[in-house]
């Protein structure tokens, strides 16, 4: 079967392709879009709106960030209810009946053909662009540095999340730790959290432990409040509060090294 058709937009965009930093930003959970074969998949269209479609807010502040940093950045197209682009293909939460108490019924009973699909249309070209942006650079004789950017509710399950950006890291902790150094210094008005409010410890996502991990390329994943990025105006403040940060840890040369773990 053929999931997208002429109506639909891309699967992934890549913005800046030809930019001249050794920075990759990729967006995992960019969009809340749905192709139109699967009619919204059959949910609310507040639904779509919520937390549990896309990443609010996270796209704009992908894409500030790029221009900043002349890095190029990789934009998934598609809504996670459809497939999540930052779960392995074969766990449960890749394609969700349920998420976060709402029923997705355009989710439930899928056929092989109709996850295959999913898959070869959405999924693996955003990971495949991915990796021919860090090969791109490995053939310039860059080893790049991995910015993931996402956004968090300011409450889950009725508790309120103090921090302002999460900053999420593996047992790579170079660029996350000089991330948050810098952000104390800039701006110690906000609240960072150190692995919080998720722990890049973690092993549930796919992104980065696919395409920065193994290679040993710094990488750092990044955790934005919905609540602060939901309009322009707190995108652009946000997006220079980082991309502030940001210019003074990657230029650091020392950082373009492998990481051995």
């Amino acid at each position: 079967m053929t999931l997208l058709g002429p109506q639909d937009p891309p699967a992934v965009t890549v913005r800046n392709q030809d930019a001249a930093a050794p920075v990759l930003v990729v967006c995992d959970h960019a969009s809340n879009h749905v192709p139109k074969a699967l009619d919204g998949l059959s949910v609310d269209p507040d639904t779509l709106e919520r937390h549990i479609a896309y990443d609010i807010g996270a796209r704009r502040v992908a894409e500030l960030l790029s221009d900043r940093l002349d890095a190029p950045a990789v934009i998934s197209g598609y809504s996670r209810l459809v497939i999540d682009i930052n779960r392995p293909v074969d766990d449960f939460t890749s394609i969700r009946e349920i998420s976060d108490g709402d029923v997705v019924p355009g989710n439930r009973r899928l056929s092989h053909e109709e996850r295959a699909a999913r898959q070869e249309e959405l999924y693996w070209p955003y990971h495949r662009s991915v990796a021919d942006a860090i090969a791109s650079r490995h053939e310039n004789g860059q080893l790049p540095a991995i910015i993931s950017v996402h956004s968090c509710t300011d409450k889950m399950k009725g508790v309120t999340r103090p921090w302002h950006i999460g900053v999420l890291m593996n047992k790579d902790r170079r660029m996350g730790e000089a991330l948050m150094a810098v952000l104390a210094k800039q701006r110690p008005d906000l609240c960072i959290g150190d692995n919080k409010p998720y722990s890049g410890m973690d092993p549930y996502g796919y992104t980065i432990e696919t395409h920065a991990i193994p290679g040993g390329l710094p990488n750092v994943l990044l955790e934005i409040r919905q609540d602060l990025i939901r309009d322009e105006a707190g995108q652009q403040e946000y997006a220079a509060i980082v991309g502030d940060a940001m210019e003074e840890v990657l230029a650091d040369p020392k950082l373009y090294t492998a990481y051995n773990q």
